[in-house]
């Protein structure tokens, strides 16, 4: 009987080292004046929010600011530092809606409740076929009753777009309503159910783009300061109780939250804040609330402008 014979294992061959001429390069993005690569830590805000948005996977991470205008604003330097290139949200001076390039997607707005006081026919009352609920300024009831909801002055713009293309949609019909200082919702809570101050519609402009003049709401038990919102095809589906494209809310931040709530009249929201974060809240804190914070311009003695732009 013949035997094959054996053969020993070839020996393991070390792992080849890195051929020196064939080394990556550095992105020349992020080398000094003297041809060393900065740091990550160093590479200052543009680095970062590339790094965010790949994360991410979306575009409309900072609420109302437009991934395009940051980048143009720190477009200084790849190294410049972040620590001195973030901007503070009581800036002064009126804001806008930054928003994508027709052909550029962003993110798609969640969906929210409309909550219990929606006053749009789907619990008790329908303010939406009244006459005069289509307008800009909502500090004021219409109707029988004329009284002025006191607080501190607020624009809201709100820009919406096709999520797929990016593409404004113009002459959408949005609803709009949020609470009074102390808390209350118009047609609903105890003693305001006579008024229909804090809600409006109106239809988006050539840009996408629809203003209301309010004040701003209060925090009340439970929730992080919040706007709701509802995004009809027009403003005849609107007032008519059409099909509604997008229910949802846009968070405020906490910056001009903390300066609004340290004037009179709001010194139950202090309390309120305090019990409260994006991460808690039962709206926002599946994921922080990151495409529904507005950006703010402004300050308590000029008024704020709350500003963000929405994919639906």
């Amino acid at each position: 009987m013949s035997h094959e014979p054996s053969v020993p294992p070839a020996p393991r061959r070390p792992p080849a080292e890195p051929d020196p001429g064939h080394r990556e390069r550095p992105d020349p993005r992020w080398i000094d004046e003297h041809g060393v690569p900065i740091d990550e830590d160093h590479r200052g805000l543009v680095y970062d929010i590339r790094t965010l948005v790949d994360r991410r996977r979306a575009l409309g991470i900072f609420g109302g600011i437009g991934l395009t205008t940051l980048l143009a604003a720190c477009a200084g330097g790849g190294a410049t530092d972040a620590s001195s290139s973030a901007a503070p949200s009581d800036t002064g001076g009126a804001g806008a809606a930054s928003t994508p390039a027709a052909g550029d997607g962003l993110a798609e707005v969640p969906d929210e409740t409309g909550g219990p006081y929606p006053a749009d026919g789907s619990n008790g009352v329908n303010v939406l076929d009244d006459s005069g609920i289509v307008r800009s300024d909502l500090r004021r009831s219409f109707g029988a009753s004329t009284t002025t909801a006191e607080g501190v002055p607020l624009e809201i713009a709100l820009t919406v777009r096709d999520a797929a293309s990016g593409a404004a949609l113009v002459g959408a019909g949005v609803y709009l309503w949020h609470c009074d200082r102390a808390g209350g919702y118009s047609l609903y809570s105890p003693g305001l159910e006579a008024e229909n101050y804090l809600r409006g519609v109106q239809a988006t402009d050539e840009t996408g783009t629809v203003r209301f003049t309010s004040i701003y709401p209060a925090c009340y038990s439970g929730r992080w300061p919040h706007i709701h919102f509802e995004v009809y095809a027009d403003v005849a589906n609107a007032v008519a109780a059409g099909p509604i494209v997008k229910t949802s809310q846009i968070a405020l931040p906490p910056e001009s939250n903390d300066a609004v709530y340290a004037t009179a009249g709001y010194e139950q929201s202090v309390r309120n804040a305090a019990a409260v974060s994006l991460a808690s809240d039962n709206v926002f804190g599946d994921d922080g609330g990151i495409h529904q914070i507005a950006s703010m311009s402004g300050s308590v003695a000029q008024g704020y402008t709350a500003a963000l732009t929405i994919g639906v």
